[in-house]
């Protein structure tokens, strides 16, 4: 007999890296089993970054059987799942032919810079070059991160897109749409959607109306009727047609740092979390308001949990390269097996000894958004070995912080006087003590670190229809925090953040334009 554990939501955490399914327990919001599957990213080109959506699709479902084997060997009854939230790396671009179900090219990824020589034609046709132009409308810069930039390319450059969009087979979507189309049955009926979070990212989306924008859709060039419906982060989109939850409805969705600041609990205007994963992601909740930002930070929508509730906003520091640099150093410089080898190489030296590492491998975004950037170690001397090059990519992804959370500081006039943290690289203890000296204010991690994942799990469990997961203040579980104190004096902390900024400087303005375009 299966042991009942009362109502349990799922999640989908398809991310840069790997794709999950956690199941949480409704009630409590303990984490029950998961199963992981770690993806391939293809660089066709210098600049290029690509994933197969197939491979995406099929890792979801993976992740999803396996779950509940394991469910089922711990004798916990999968009937119990009530609904499923999905959450995703955002910006990530799918376009696909809606009468076969197949994709139509590759998903060019967020990291992707293909799109430079298209920012600059574009950039031409504002008035003024302003890339502020689009920003009171969006919160955004024009930049290759975000999603129209990439469609436009794939409109620009493939055949077959550009033929389906004439012939009306066309879809587009950012990765939760993808995969909420096939999940509730693809070609069979199967529904085109969309939520507020990660429409915020396409450069397509009105902020304040919370619809597409025809205005800006016509600046890109972009046909509007390939686009999905914009929904709320937390209502029923439809149900899984296949596999061993089919039935069970999808409920909730959210991008990835947008789930992780609901899992975080940041409900209240002015609270912030961190996230460490592949990029590194600072988002402080600004309430009911837009607020817009004088210092590199871009203003984006938080969450909109449920059709009637209201949306809520943030101001999101965003850093590309994080734990992606620990994977660059196992995979291209093979200097670890591991990215627990790289946190050994570096406590072994517990210095970078005045080696820095600014691993800006698609230019630098906030707080600089300077596209022309690479990635520099300097620095170096003759006793410089792999342990202190190690150290420098962790202080790195420290420093790059500290540069977001001062520009967030600046943007909303009150200092946090502590950092909450999530995401897979927080388990790394030696990156949290440094990030606590590096930003001289204490971090602190939840217990529980798959917080992006428990967001989405809560707008899923939280839907109307659904409703086994209360998100009222006095009903959230109190969550168990690790903290970590700053212990180097302010002095140091602040001399080597300059000769970080100096090195910041000298990786700016190293890429030519015109090359990058890869032809």
């Amino acid at each position: 007999m299966a042991a009942s554990l009362g109502p349990l939501v799922g999640a989908i955490d398809q991310g840069t890296s790997s794709t999950r399914f956690l199941v949480f327990n409704a009630g409590t919001a303990e984490l029950l089993s998961h199963h992981q599957v770690e993806l391939k990213q293809e660089f066709p080109k210098e600049g290029w970054v690509e994933q197969d959506p197939k491979e995406i699709l099929d890792s979801v479902h993976e992740c999803v059987e396996r779950t509940c084997e394991k469910m089922k060997e711990l004798n916990i009854d999968i009937a119990n799942i009530r609904a499923i939230g999905v959450t995703n790396q955002r910006e990530t671009t799918v376009v696909w032919d809606k009468t076969t179900g197949e994709p139509l090219y590759n998903a060019i990824v967020w990291l992707d810079l293909r799109t430079q020589s298209t920012v600059e034609r574009l950039l031409k046709r504002i008035p003024g070059q302003n890339k502020s132009f689009l920003k009171s409308k969006t919160g955004l810069p024009l930049s290759t991160y975000f999603s129209a930039v990439k469609l436009r390319w794939l409109l620009d450059n493939v055949e077959e897109i550009k033929k389906a969009v004439e012939d009306g087979r066309a879809m587009f979507g950012t990765i939760d749409s993808w995969l909420i189309w096939c999940l509730t049955g693809g070609i069979n009926g199967g529904i085109h959607c969309t939520d507020v979070t990660n429409a915020s990212r396409t450069m397509l989306f009105n902020i304040h109306s919370l619809e597409w924008d025809p205005e800006l859709c016509k600046f890109f060039e972009i046909p509007m009727e390939i686009l999905p419906n914009i929904r709320s982060s937390s209502e029923i989109y439809g149900v899984m047609e296949s596999g061993a939850l089919t039935g069970v409805p999808i409920s909730g969705c959210l991008g990835d740092q947008h789930a992780a600041l609901v899992g975080q609990m940041c409900f209240q205007d002015g609270q912030a979390k961190n996230t460490y994963g592949t990029g590194c992601f600072l988002l402080c909740n600004t309430g009911q308001k837009c607020v817009f930002s004088e210092h590199g930070l871009l203003t984006t929508l938080a969450y909109k949990m449920g059709k009637d509730k209201p949306a809520f906003y943030a101001l999101e520091g965003s850093v590309a390269i994080a734990g992606a640099v620990v994977r660059w150093l196992r995979d291209n410089l093979g200097i670890a097996n591991s990215s627990l080898e790289v946190e050994q190489l570096a406590a072994e030296v517990g210095t970078s000894y005045g080696c820095y590492f600014v691993p800006a491998f698609s230019g630098l975004y906030a707080p600089y958004w300077e596209p022309s950037a690479r990635g520099i170690i300097c620095g170096l001397t003759q006793f410089t070995n792999k342990n202190h090059i190690a150290f420098a990519a962790l202080e790195a992804v420290c420093f790059q912080t500290r540069e977001i959370l001062d520009a967030m500081n600046k943007d909303c006039g009150i200092p946090l006087n502590q950092l909450q943290v999530d995401g897979g690289m927080t388990s790394n203890k030696i990156l949290m003590q440094l990030q606590s000296d590096i930003l001289c204010i204490p971090v602190v991690k939840p217990s529980m670190a798959e917080t992006t994942a428990l967001g989405a799990a809560m707008a899923a469990g939280a839907a109307e229809g659904v409703e086994v997961w209360s998100l009222n203040p006095e009903d959230l579980t109190a969550v168990t925090w690790e903290r970590f104190e700053p212990q180097i004096n302010p002095e140091e902390s602040e001399y080597r953040y300059a000769r970080w900024k100096k090195a910041v400087m000298k990786s700016m303005g190293w890429e030519a334009s015109e090359s990058s375009d890869g032809k």
